[in-house]
């Protein structure tokens, strides 16, 4: 696995805990129905997961990430809804611990660009995966995030981003590349299409910028850049105020596009 560019510091988790499945797997709730097996790869704090255990109960959920500290956020959030149709994973998408054959769907959200090897991890998640069966993967591509005004600090916030997951070994342009990660791991079968997410009211662009304006100076992306040499803490510090200042302002609008990919086994 690549090193988790991220982190799993508060002011991540509350992006992350935003998450719905409306709002960032609708390209698969058509393909979901009830009574069948789902494994969610990177669950994160499980939002998502809890969500998808209700569209296809009484069918099974099993919610995998790569470190007990990880799945411990599912496992709580979990607990609070109280979903019991949801079972918990240790493992590597690279080689799932999971015989051939084993589920209906195999879920992925935004864990393709975190990968060391995205295609060997769809391979994976393919044989895992039973035949007529989904494999759906959704990643952001960061080089095509769009945003008015055009704030100099978060183009400086962009370029340290992708340099600090590149190192990391992954790939922060995932979306646009999810397709061609697919033929080559060995689907024939495959729907690609692409969303949005839009911050542009003030209650939107408040929570997204202000999120960011944190998560710059205390997540593990900023602790990266810093010991890497590839920020200064007052680079930092400048660019958390740049995100200040877009959020601040009436005008202000962001989107950030995602790939998403449809495969049947």
């Amino acid at each position: 696995m690549a090193t988790y560019t991220h982190g799993h510091h508060e002011s991540v988790l509350r992006s992350h805990r935003w998450r719905t499945a409306e709002n960032s797997a609708a390209y698969l709730l058509p393909h979901l129905s009830s009574g069948i097996s789902l494994l969610d790869v990177g669950c994160g704090p499980g939002t998502i997961t809890a969500e998808l255990a209700e569209l296809v109960a009484p069918g099974r959920v099993t919610a995998l990430e790569q470190t007990g500290e990880a799945l411990d956020l599912a496992r709580a959030e979990i607990a609070r809804r109280g979903p019991a149709n949801v079972g918990f994973a240790v493992g590597d998408v690279h080689a799932l611990d999971f015989p051939d054959d084993s589920f209906d769907v195999v879920h992925a959200h935004q864990v393709l660009q975190h990968v060391a090897d995205p295609v060997q991890a769809l391979r994976e998640m393919r044989r895992v995966t039973r035949p007529g069966g989904v494999v759906a993967a959704r990643d952001s591509d960061y080089a095509a995030f769009t945003w008015f005004p055009l704030v100099p600090e978060l183009d400086e916030w962009l370029d340290l981003y992708q340099r600090v997951a590149r190192g990391n070994g992954g790939e922060p342009d995932a979306g646009r590349r999810l397709l061609s990660w697919a033929r080559a791991a060995g689907f024939t079968d495959v729907t690609a299409t692409a969303s949005v997410w839009c911050f542009a009211d003030d209650e939107d662009r408040r929570w997204w910028g202000g999120m960011w304006e944190e998560r710059v100076l205390r997540s593990e992306m900023a602790a990266t850049a810093l010991r890497i040499g590839a920020a200064t803490e007052a680079g930092l510090e400048r660019i958390s105020a740049g995100w200040r200042r877009w959020a601040g302002d009436p005008d202000g609008w962001l989107i950030i596009p995602h790939g998403e990919i449809i495969c049947r086994a």
